[in-house]
């Protein structure tokens, strides 16, 4: 007498194994989108941190020497007299007559140092010159300085609105690199 052979196989089919692979697939795309939306927020909150700094340091500067620094009404923290702000700031002008921050203090005490120019300070020649002060996103912080004193600027992202009682304004175009960007990438400001 013979035994009847079972037919029966064990695994999976290939229906079965493409229906996980889809599962999984969606699963992973899903994390993704919600581990770039976190980052995307810790760069906006550092962004953020490192602009009311900047401007806390202006303030304290002009609480300090009863007067703003003289670099001009607006600059950028990637260049010039931008970076001659920040330079001032960090009290590391060099010694000179013509010292802005002559008790060298530091304004800036918190500020961290970045390794590359997508956020924070950006030294040449090791940690003596002062290349930029940088967003995450690798663009320098726009400034708008009330150089007449009156206490009113114009504010650069909109235009024709006037913000009183401010000395200073600072600002970034965020991840969109446009003015009034929409949504998580929208600028970010200090007013």
């Amino acid at each position: 007498m013979k035994t009847p052979v079972s037919r029966h196989r064990s695994g999976f089919t290939l229906i079965e194994l493409l229906v996980v692979i889809a599962i999984i697939a969606v699963l992973a795309a899903a994390g993704f989108a919600g581990g770039m939306a976190a980052i995307n927020r810790a760069k906006r909150l550092t962004c953020q941190s490192a602009a009311t700094a900047l401007e806390s340091g202006i303030n304290q500067f002009y609480q300090e020497y009863g007067r703003l620094p003289d670099v001009g009404e607006t600059c950028n923290t990637s260049n010039g007299q931008g970076v001659q702000l920040v330079t001032i700031l960090l009290g590391k002008e060099a010694s000179s007559s013509s010292m802005q921050n002559n008790k060298q203090l530091n304004f800036l005490a918190g500020m961290k140092d970045g390794k590359n120019k997508k956020g924070g300070l950006i030294y040449t020649g090791g940690s003596s010159t002062i290349e930029g002060l940088y967003d995450p996103w690798g663009n320098g912080y726009e400034i708008t300085l009330d150089q007449d004193y009156d206490e009113e600027i114009i504010d650069p992202t909109s235009s024709g609105t006037t913000l009183r009682g401010r000395r200073v304004l600072v600002w970034t175009k965020g991840a969109d690199q446009k003015v009034g960007g929409t949504g998580a990438d929208q600028d970010v400001k200090t007013w």
